[in-house]
């Protein structure tokens, strides 16, 4: 007999350990969540593969018999090996965690409010988030996936388009109750806007954003400034005045109400984009593979806000 033959299905043998430890096949059947008639044909298959009786049946009970006592006393330490392997296995995957790097803003406002959603359907993997508005800390050697605004060049790294850059007013809806002049375009300079003070020269400034709807206002004095975009956002939520907002950003705040669009459909839309990067050179991991087909997924389950094309 080869060394294949020789060995049972998993099954059978799990089959008669819950057998054994629960005292009945009922109880065997509640331990693996299968049928009881499942688990009698089971042991049955191994006790037919083995030419041996491993119970003692009776008319409402079966009690274990010495040839079944005695695979039960050799196999039990066995299974739990096979059992620690696993677990160890599973344990070492989680513990290589996905590594994926992010502008502040998108960490926070996009990524944040959908990795429990992620995180529960596959809790073998984990993400380490790293958020920065570095594009070199994004940009490290350990990082495995990274989502950057630009224009798709990053020399040596492959770039996929997640979403376009798409730019309009918000603020909270009680700010607008308060002031509705400002869904006039000609009276929002008068307000207070939230602004975000970047390093990135291309970062969009209200300055930028009214003289691209023909609104030149020399000095904006009641602009409230903010080193990260998460912050201004929050602060339009609570009232403080009128941020600008990207699309693919705030559109949950604004479906959840707690962010409106004074001005409509009035909008900017820019050459740039979130793309999601990765070195050209690494190679394929499964664990990897994952998240980039979520994010890829997220991407195509939302507007879209393509980049405007500038080639023409």
């Amino acid at each position: 007999m080869s060394k294949n033959n020789s060995l049972p299905p998993l099954d059978y043998l799990l089959a008669f350990e819950a057998t054994v430890e629960s005292g009945s096949f009922s109880g065997a059947s509640k331990a693996l969540n299968i049928s009881e008639t499942a688990i009698s044909r089971k042991v049955k298959l191994l006790e037919h593969h083995y030419k041996l009786n491993l119970f003692i049946r009776g008319h409402r009970s079966i009690q274990i018999s010495p040839h079944g006592q005695q695979l039960f006393d050799e196999i039990s330490p066995v299974l739990g090996q096979l059992r620690s392997i696993s677990e160890n296995r599973f344990k070492d995957a989680k513990a290589e965690a996905i590594t994926l790097a992010a502008t502040n803003s998108v960490a926070g406002l996009w990524l944040m409010p959908r990795l429990p959603l992620f995180n529960a359907d596959n809790q073998e993997l984990r993400i380490k988030l790293v958020s920065s508005d570095s594009d070199e800390e994004c940009l490290a050697e350990d990082i495995h996936l990274s989502i950057l605004r630009g224009d798709g060049h990053w020399p040596g790294y492959s770039a996929q388009l997640l979403f376009g850059e798409t730019i309009f007013p918000v603020c909270s809806p009680d700010y607008l109750e308060k002031h509705p002049e400002i869904a006039d375009l000609s009276a929002m300079a008068q307000h207070s806007l939230i602004g975000v003070a970047s390093t990135h020269t291309e970062w969009m400034t209200w300055h930028t954003w009214l003289s691209r709807n023909e609104l030149y206002v020399p000095k904006l004095d009641q602009t409230v400034l903010f080193n990260t975009y998460p912050l201004s956002i929050d602060a339009a939520v609570n009232g403080l005045g009128i941020a600008l907002g990207w699309g693919h950003l705030l559109d949950h705040l604004v479906d959840q109400g707690k962010l409106v669009r004074p001005l409509g459909d009035i909008s900017v839309r820019t050459e740039y984009g979130y793309y999601l990067i990765k070195p050209e050179k690494s190679s394929s991991f499964s664990q990897r593979d994952v998240v980039e087909q979520w994010l890829l997924e997220l991407s195509a389950s939302r507007r879209r806000y393509e980049p405007l094309d500038l080639s023409d």
